[in-house]
């Protein structure tokens, strides 16, 4: 029967299970490493911290050619930093992490503090949805950040298709094409901006993102293209957007555990940094990452042939007991005190961010998350009766309401 149904193709199962399905193959065949297939194509999915090693490692799994085209096309874009390997990856990684040192990462977080205040007054005495005004704080203070012009009514829309992009990348029907459309639209938009930098006929401040990737020269020497400067622009204010889910997930965790909010209101900044490990721990965003064998390979006893597409289950991970006791309980005091391997907690990849695959933004996820977590703590505010289940079918999930929040006086 186990050689039956790695025969199988699961790409319906993963549809309808979501999160759970790869963490519960693995459950029920009491190991980490699983065969299966996907997309029509066999895959060996995998599991843990030396896993994860494994997977990191370019001489195993390679990334070009591996990520399917529904998620190029909305996520992350053709020609990304996402898509390449040795050293054209390592080149363009350069560039990216270039923007997160000499305090690149504490100005964007003081820029959105400041977005972040000025909105929260705004919303005293009514009712908002923290999800959309979330993402529209961190689109304001993200353009600012990077150098991209953006006025305060064009805010909403660019706002709505960040999110579009991020909301539509593992799913079929109208959320996938409506991810289709705004990728295409912001991809234009900033191909325009890219040129006009280019001729001297717009702007872009020393030391900006928008300079960094019009300067940015790659491993071969050449210019990026107008098109792809654009998708990595975009891979820069797109994952920032995406700190809303989240913050949400804050919102959710201190309305499920008050206790939380007394301990994040005092002035603590370890367990606010804990605190948002444990929201990208216990809350789900990506349930697994790919890539391709590069060679005929084996892990766990189990062979791998080269060309099968490789799965690291992160989501699993994130909720393994040998790694994690009590691995559905919130517990924030778990990461107090407590340095993480690069290869246990993996919401965002595994290993080096500044040479390997894990997402370069993770820095900036985690301090946005920290600081906001404390700002929504301490704003005064009551939760109305709506909906607040998180659907683990639905990839990437959210709360159902995008959480309603009713608002006394500003932080």
């Amino acid at each position: 029967m186990p050689d039956l149904i790695s025969r199988l193709d699961n790409t319906l199962p993963l549809a309808i299970r979501g999160y759970a399905w790869l963490p519960n193959r693995l459950r029920r065949g009491e190991s980490d490493v699983l065969r299966t297939r996907l997309l029509g194509q066999r895959a060996i999915a995998l599991r843990g911290p030396e896993a994860a090693e494994w997977f990191y490692d370019e001489r195993h799994v390679r990334r070009h050619g591996a990520i399917p085209e529904p998620v190029r096309g909305t996520l992350f874009g053709r020609g990304a930093v996402h898509t390449l390997d040795g050293a054209p990856h390592r080149a363009r990684k350069a560039m990216f992490m270039s923007l997160l040192n000499g305090g690149g990462v504490d100005d964007l977080v003081v820029r959105t503090e400041t977005a972040w205040d000025e909105a929260a007054r705004s919303w005293v005495g009514r009712q908002v949805v923290l999800f959309d005004e979330t993402a529209q704080v961190l689109t304001r203070a993200v353009c600012d950040w990077t150098g991209i012009p953006v006025r305060r009514d064009e805010v909403p829309a660019l706002a709505a298709d960040l999110v579009a992009a991020v909301d539509g990348f593992a799913t079929a029907g109208p959320r996938h094409w409506r991810a289709r459309r705004a990728r295409g639209r912001r991809e234009r938009w900033l191909s325009d901006l890219v040129r006009r930098v280019r001729r001297g006929s717009a702007e872009a401040s020393a030391g900006s993102a928008v300079a960094a990737v019009a300067d940015h020269r790659d491993a071969d020497g050449r210019p990026l293209d107008a098109r792809t400067a654009a998708v990595e622009l975009l891979n820069i204010i797109r994952p920032t957007v995406a700190v809303a889910w989240f913050l949400t997930f804050a919102g959710h965790a201190l309305h499920r555990w008050p206790s939380q909010r007394d301990r994040l209101r005092a002035d603590d900044p370890a367990f606010a940094r804990a605190f948002a490990h444990e929201i990208r721990r216990f809350y789900p965003f990506a349930p697994f990452v790919g890539g391709l064998a590069v060679a005929d390979l084996a892990w766990g006893g189990v062979p791998i042939p080269k060309g099968a597409m490789v799965l690291l289950d992160l989501y699993g991970q994130n909720h393994d007991a040998r790694l994690w006791p009590e691995p559905y309980r919130f517990d924030p005091d778990r990461f107090v005190d407590r340095e993480i391997g690069p290869f246990e907690l993996i919401p965002q990849g595994g290993g080096d961010p500044r040479t390997g695959h894990r997402c370069p933004g993770e820095a900036i996820t985690v301090a946005l998350l920290q600081s906001l977590a404390v700002r929504l703590a301490r704003l005064d505010y009551a939760v109305p009766e709506q909906d607040l289940t998180i659907p683990l079918h639905r990839i990437p999930t959210r709360l159902r309401s995008g959480l309603v929040i009713e608002t006394s006086h500003a932080s």
